[in-house]
């Protein structure tokens, strides 16, 4: 007998139900079933195979600490991998089959692999497969790794929604200790959310069906579930806190069910509270992996929440005090069942086709079902992930919470303390902020550990097939760390991430090496606590959204102009204006030379320090002195990674004593922001800094060329344009709002900067567009700006750096040299590889008459027989100006060869050129100021 639905009890709905498939074959459930409970219902014990020897499994525990049962679910026909049968909600329609099995979880084909198990222990792989070459298994092996498939197919319409939040106690864990904190810190005046991964609320207290300060489970549960939603605490049901980061940051997995994608909360809590219970631990021996073999406090689950008993004659084997409670449940169910000291002899699980019993000693107790519990470990994993400590109980044979995170608190069972009076009382003190009253625990334990040099194959981790005589053997070669350990036999990996084999294991670990449990420690519990799906992490960023487009203000108003739009750093921009590209970039090109263009440089970025401290911070940031800047001042410079290497380059603008406006590259915001706010917080008071991006709340527009100051003039703007020197900066007003008006160029040509409220650029742009009609002006798009940058040698960072330019490379050597106050990169700019004499630098190059323009990337090599690159072309075009190509390259020793001839290739065809200064045009600068 393999279990039954007992005709009374549980949480489930007994007038409906469902139908569903597993491994081919039809069942039925009742809302409020998981997969595993009505199979289990249905007489169904093999559920699973294991990783590597395809050994069959059944459920261990009844919820996420059970590691055997994964299923590959399709509803509907979508289709999601390996989830957990324990968890996963019974939905009519549901098609279910096993992971890792074929044709299906009974008959497995793969499970010959286990008469090979002497020669496939642990570290086989790596000592078996390393000759003659690991590339000629390497195919096969991966392909039987992993253990659900993917088919590839996105299920449509399966987004998950990412919320932001906040509470002043976040209580994770809905069972007896969980309620009572949520509900007296609620009624506290506390903002509290109450989570808890059962869609029903209680935890264990179905386990025992007891009753709880004189209610009956069920009613005890509403009573508070009423009040705490009365006090105006929140309640996440089905929901996971499934990681615990920095600055009481907690992420939540929300299951909404089958047919909708779940929900990802980051939450974040003045204080958070553990209650998330305690798992009952394995007991270790021979043939324990069989089928039948269960946790107490798992059986005690599908009893209590879905009313399965799990078999009729049961043996039940425990070390500890749990057991009593829920042997007389099992007992009033129907169940005839045999307690037994797990201690009295050798242990060893007995079976034919199915279980048949159970050998102590010399003692057989035959039996369909054997129950074990080797003891309650407090579920302390989110207590690891946020940095706390664990203490070791020798009283209750487990590691409970040592000393907290900040901010955090644990009660209850997750804190060892198992009774359920003292939990509650414990609970709603810590929830309180109050130290509780030390209470005698009722909690008794007798240890019992794997004993190394035991008989038989004795299983620790179920799923990765990983046995009491594979620690030995990892001991035998020096994996003594429970963390190398972990690697070299994959112990506590996937799924079960050490719920049920991290005990075993170190306490196994620990008895080879004679030393206490304590000593030997734990692994590292790292999110996600339980498996997510991938859906969580992105939410809404997947098709376009995966890099949404950013748009202009101006774009209708550039598409009206004929503009074409392109994308360019993530902005949809115009390239240029025109039906026919070649023509149009050559028009805009002479017009900004020779009379006035206009471009829309919106998305330069516009990013404020302020602050007490923002001068000096500055001035760290940049390559450039920045602390001599004066108010209403610019300056160009360059950012600097820590390597020394260039991150962007733009110019920043002293708007007062205690504010900068910093212009970097539009491709560059999100990362020159995210630099800006590590090191305000690394080093600095945060407080006395502030860094704001205004890029969005800001539009530009640049007038370029001789006759840009007269169009500027006819605008009011309430600045006068004959004090107005280059490198400064006015502000002044248009149409009502706040306007600043900036003397940067970055075509060689005198230019204004007009930036201005976004939702007025449409105003400006007709103003300007009307005031520059009678000269001649002309849209310029972002081809035929680049051609005016490069005519004067201006660099674009990204396209003529690479990812080892450093600003000596450039030509910009003094501050390297000069700059006394420390700054981003400086130690990089002097080590050897930034002094190496063959350095890559900028320089021109210059074609012969009637030449093509040179490719983008052709590579400048050596004469002779070995050929090699010397350097590369980083910008290339024709010049209108000046009726020829022109061209940017880093070259090895480029400013030592100037006026030389080198030879370039590309695709099989040879070039010449002339190393020349990058500045092709006006190399005076006379026309900045024309």
């Amino acid at each position: 007998m393999s279990g039954t639905r007992i005709s009374k009890g549980g949480l489930i709905d007994r007038s409906t139900l469902l139908r569903f498939r597993f491994d081919g074959r039809d069942f039925t459930g009742h809302p409020g079933d998981t997969l595993a409970s009505a199979l289990l219902a249905s007489g169904v014990r093999v559920m699973g195979r294991s990783f590597k020897y395809h050994r069959p499994r059944g459920v261990w525990g009844a919820w996420f600490d059970d590691p055997n049962a994964v299923f590959n679910v399709t509803l509907k026909g979508d289709e999601l991998p390996n989830c957990p049968a324990t968890t996963t909600p019974l939905v009519d329609g549901m098609e279910a089959r096993a992971v890792n099995a074929w044709p299906n979880a009974e008959s497995d084909i793969k499970g010959g692999l286990d008469l090979f198990h002497r020669w496939l222990g642990a570290g086989f792989y790596y000592k078996t497969f390393m000759w003659p070459d690991w590339h000629l298994f390497e195919p096969s092996i991966r392909k039987m790794a992993g253990l659900g498939a993917v088919d590839g197919k996105v299920i449509e319409g399966y987004v998950a929604d990412q919320l932001h939040d906040h509470c002043d106690l976040l209580v994770a864990g809905g069972g007896a200790a969980g309620l009572a904190a949520a509900r007296a810190a609620a009624e506290a005046g506390q903002a509290v959310v109450l989570v808890d991964d059962h869609a029903t609320l209680g935890g264990g207290l179905y386990q025992g069906d007891e009753p709880v300060e004189g209610e009956e489970p069920r009613q005890w549960v509403a009573t508070q579930e009423a009040a705490i939603r009365a006090a105006g605490g929140r309640i996440l049901s089905s929901t996971t806190v499934y990681g615990i980061y920095d600055h009481g940051l907690a992420a939540l997995a929300e299951d909404r069910g089958f047919a909708r994608a779940p929900r990802l909360w980051r939450m974040r809590a003045r204080r958070i509270l553990m209650a998330t219970g305690a798992m009952d631990r394995p007991i270790t021996f021979a043939d324990n992996d069989r089928p039948g073999v269960m946790s107490l406090q798992g059986a005690a689950e599908f009893l209590g929440r879905y009313g399965v008993l799990v078999g009729r004659k049961i043996a039940v084997l425990s070390n500890n005090s749990q057991s009593t409670p829920i042997v007389a449940h099992l007992r009033a169910a129907g169940a005839e069942v045999i307690e037994a000291d797990p201690d009295e002899g050798t242990l060893r699980a007995l079976d034919g086709k199915r279980l048949s019993g159970v050998q102590i000693g010399g003692r057989k107790i035959d039996c369909d079902t054997i129950l074990a519990s080797g003891g309650l470990t407090p579920t302390v994993h989110l207590w690891r992930h946020a940095g706390g400590k664990l203490d070791w109980s020798a009283e209750k044979a487990a590691f409970v919470p040592g000393a907290a995170p900040q901010g955090m608190v644990a009660a209850g069972a997750a804190n060892g303390t198992f009774d359920l009076d003292p939990a509650l009382a414990e609970a709603r003190a810590a929830a309180l902020g109050n130290a509780p009253e030390t209470v005698a625990t009722g909690y008794r334990i007798k240890p019992l550990w794997p004993q190394p040099g035991a008989k038989g194959r004795q299983w620790i981790d179920f799923q990765h097939d990983v046995t009491l005589k594979d620690v030995e053997l990892a001991a035998r070669e020096n994996y003594v760390s429970v963390e190398h350990l972990k690697r070299y036999t994959t112990l506590g990996m996937a799924a079960d991430q050490g719920k049920t084999s991290n005990m075993a294991g170190l306490a196994a670990m620990a008895a080879i090496q004679g030393r206490p449990i304590p000593e030997v420690g734990t692994t590292t519990f790292r999110p996600p606590f339980v498996p997510v799906p991938m859906e969580l992490y992105h939410g809404t960023r997947r098709g376009q959204l995966v890099n949404p487009l950013k748009r202009l203000e101006l774009e209708a108003q550039h598409r009206q102009a004929g503009g074409a739009m392109c994308e360019y750093g993530g902005w949809l921009r115009p390239g240029w204006y025109g039906p026919d590209q070649e023509t149009a970039i050559r028009a805009e090109v002479l017009a900004a030379r020779q009379a006035a263009g206009v471009f829309d440089g919106s998305p330069l970025g516009k990013i404020e320090v302020m602050g007490p401290d923002a001068a000096a911070f500055v001035n760290f940031i940049y390559y450039n002195t920045i602390s001599t800047l004066r108010p209403g001042h610019i300056r160009y410079g360059f950012m600097l990674r820590e390597n020394g290497l260039i991150l962007d380059d733009g110019v920043v603008a002293r708007l007062g004593p205690d504010r900068f406006l910093i212009s970097c590259s539009s491709s560059h915001v999100a990362s020159v922001e995210l630099m800006l706010e590590s090191w305000r917080q690394d080093g600095n008071d945060p407080d006395r800094i502030f860094v704001h991006d205004t890029t969005p709340h800001w539009a530009t527009l640049t007038l370029t060329g001789p006759k840009a100051q007269q169009i500027v003039a006819a605008l009011d703007t309430g600045v006068d344009l004959d004090d107005f020197p280059h490198m400064t900066l006015r502000e002044g007003q248009f149409d009502g709002a706040p306007l600043r008006i900036a003397r940067v160029s970055f075509t060689g040509d005198a230019s204004y900067e007009l930036s201005l409220r976004a939702g007025k650029a449409g105003a400006l742009w007709q103003a300007i567009m009307a005031a520059g009609a009678p000269h001649d002006l002309r849209p310029v798009g972002v081809e035929a700006l680049s051609v005016l940058r490069a005519e004067k040698g201006f660099i674009m960072v990204g396209k003529d750096t690479d990812g080892e330019t450093m600003p000596h490379d450039l030509g910009f050597g003094v501050p390297r040299q000069k700059k006394k106050a420390a700054f981003v990169g400086d130690r990089a700019l002097h080590s050897d590889t930034a002094n190496a004499p063959d350095r890559r630098q900028l320089v021109g190059l210059t074609l012969p008459e009637g030449a093509l323009p040179l490719a983008t990337g052709a590579h400048i090599v050596t004469t002779g027989p070995k050929p090699r690159s010397i350097g590369f072309v980083t910008s290339s075009y024709f010049s209108p100006t000046l009726n020829r190509p022109i061209a940017l390259a880093l070259l090895e020793h480029g400013s030592e060869r100037m006026g030389e001839r080198v030879t370039l290739r590309h695709m099989g065809q040879t070039a010449t050129a002339t190393v020349s200064a990058p500045c092709a045009l006006d190399p005076e600068g006379e026309r900045l100021n024309a």
